[in-house]
């Protein structure tokens, strides 16, 4: 497999997460988002929505979005299970990992900051203040669902959560730690979060994050 990503990518980061957790291993292919690689011609012509992650399969199929990676994943290949085996269980994960990626990642993405800056002409403070508010935002409203999933757990005699959802990393996880790290970069307060930040750090002992992470890329620059 291929997997044409950006070491700065959190959907990125997500899909390398998930390989290292399936054991899968892949060819890493860059494409400098800051840059402007992925708005070249010879990305375009392999990618219809310009966007990284791009897996392509040993068969030359290519898929891209990061969530519906994941899952295809999931579904076919052997190794840890990134979604629980009931529905209810399923639907809460996804929940939180909708949460992240469809709710405060959006607002966030490098596009979306160089439209700030650039087009509206906002300053790096205003920019840096608005990705701040918003991730904080919407990790308050995270750790709210975890907490609610935690009593639900409870309420039927489960053990705490380690992770995000039950005693393993699931797709979840694999979407809060790279907005955790992307966090880091922007100084968002995680302060009364602690749930979120204890799966963060739960997760950050396992080598399958620990080796996806941007500093371990070959691409990566500080």
């Amino acid at each position: 497999m291929k997997l044409y990503n950006y070491f700065r990518s959190s959907a990125s980061f997500r899909v390398r997460i998930a390989l290292n957790l399936k054991g899968l291993a892949y060819e890493y292919l860059p494409v400098h988002l800051a840059k402007g690689d992925h708005r070249k011609d010879a990305y375009t012509a392999i990618s219809a929505d310009q966007l990284v992650p791009m897996l392509e399969l040993d068969d030359g199929t290519r898929l891209s979005q990061s969530m519906a990676i994941i899952e295809y994943l999931d579904e076919t290949q052997t190794g840890a299970a990134l979604l629980p085996k009931d529905a209810l269980g399923r639907t809460r994960v996804r929940a939180l990992a909708q949460s992240i990626a469809c709710e405060i990642h959006p607002l966030n993405n490098l596009r979306v900051l160089k439209y700030l800056s650039k087009d509206l002409g906002v300053s790096e403070d205003v920019k840096n203040t608005w990705y701040r508010h918003w991730v904080r935002d919407g990790l308050e409203s995270f750790e709210r669902q975890l907490a609610a999933i935690e009593a639900q757990r409870q309420a039927v005699g489960l053990p705490a959560s380690v992770y995000c959802y039950g005693d393993a990393p699931t797709l979840a996880d694999c979407c809060l730690v790279p907005q955790i790290f992307n966090g880091k970069r922007f100084d968002v307060n995680f302060d009364g979060l602690p749930r979120t930040m204890a799966a963060f750090d739960a997760c950050m002992k396992l080598d399958a994050f620990q080796k996806a992470q941007p500093s371990d890329c070959p691409d990566f620059e500080a």
